[in-house]
């Protein structure tokens, strides 16, 4: 199979799908706000589109996959919202979300049937704008995948980088349990997600093991050669206001019903491999 897959807000994850669709013919037309990503889009194969400021090309795509986040009501429902119910072509959607949904649940696990419990402003946002997606894609008759990201690394974004960069704080809070998920188990799982013929789900994207962040910070660290940061209490920690409102969360992800219903077979089921495969590739 192959189509037309208009990703709006084309960043980092959705990136993903790039080495995976282009070579099997299919034709990307990713969105940005910005001149000069929009030249690398196009250096890279993809038909960039400067949005807002231009129409969605909704008649030309077969698949639509969006990563834009919701500020109170999501940016491409209150543009695009009518055009999106009434395209009955469409054969699939996909909507980038966030684990954030499930709120805090002091270090114990939740799945997809976890009852959202959001806190922060950010997060209720997000589950605004999942209902919202669920109801515009019921009008339209278009099914609909919902993606629940994890924490987000890969190559130039993650603990390795930040260390380069010098901003990597090995902060600590007792109970702190993140999860995570690398950028090529993103596209894999929504290249699978496009190809099924599964109807209207929610999707957990994350790997098998869930850490407290100072434990893969450390592990960066030795496996890029470089000193391990010193622990430093969240108390003392020098956060950002987002940075540390996410440590108001603690929570472990199942990842179940990605590989029983896609199929999916995880590159990195745990950061060290994919911590790993980072280094690998720069050589």
């Amino acid at each position: 199979m192959t189509g037309t897959l208009l990703s709006i807000g084309h960043g980092y994850s959705a990136q993903a799908l790039e080495p995976l669709l282009l070579p099997r013919g299919w034709t990307i037309i990713g969105t940005t706000r910005n001149a000069d990503k929009a030249h690398a889009m196009a250096a890279r194969g993809v038909t960039p589109l400067i949005w807002p400021g231009t129409p969605l090309p909704l008649a030309q795509a077969t698949h639509v996959l969006t990563s834009v986040a919701p500020r109170q009501d999501d940016p491409v429902l209150a543009a695009h919202g009518d055009q999106i119910a009434s395209a009955t072509h469409l054969r699939w959607v996909g909507y980038l979300s966030t684990i954030g949904i499930y709120g805090d649940h002091q270090g114990a696990w939740v799945d997809e049937d976890t009852v959202p419990n959001a806190v922060s402003a950010r997060a209720r946002a997000r589950v605004n704008a999942e209902t919202a997606w669920q109801d515009i894609c019921a009008r339209a008759g278009v099914r609909l995948h919902i993606f629940r990201l994890a924490g987000i690394y890969g190559p130039g974004r993650g603990p390795i980088a930040k260390l380069r960069e010098g901003r990597a704080q090995r902060v600590v809070k007792p109970g702190q349990y993140f999860s995570r998920i690398h950028q090529a188990d993103i596209g894999q799982a929504l290249d699978r997600a496009i190809h099924s013929d599964i109807g209207n789900r929610v999707y957990n994207l994350c790997d098998d093991h869930p850490a407290p962040p100072q434990d893969v910070l450390a592990c960066a660290a030795r496996l890029a050669g470089m000193p391990v940061p010193p622990e430093i209490p969240f108390e003392d920690a020098d956060l950002t206001p987002m940075a540390r409102s996410f440590y108001a969360d603690s929570k472990r992800v199942r990842n179940d019903r990605i590989k029983r219903d896609l199929g999916v077979e995880l590159l990195y089921p745990d950061y060290e491999s994919g911590l790993r495969a980072i280094l690998d590739a720069e050589g």
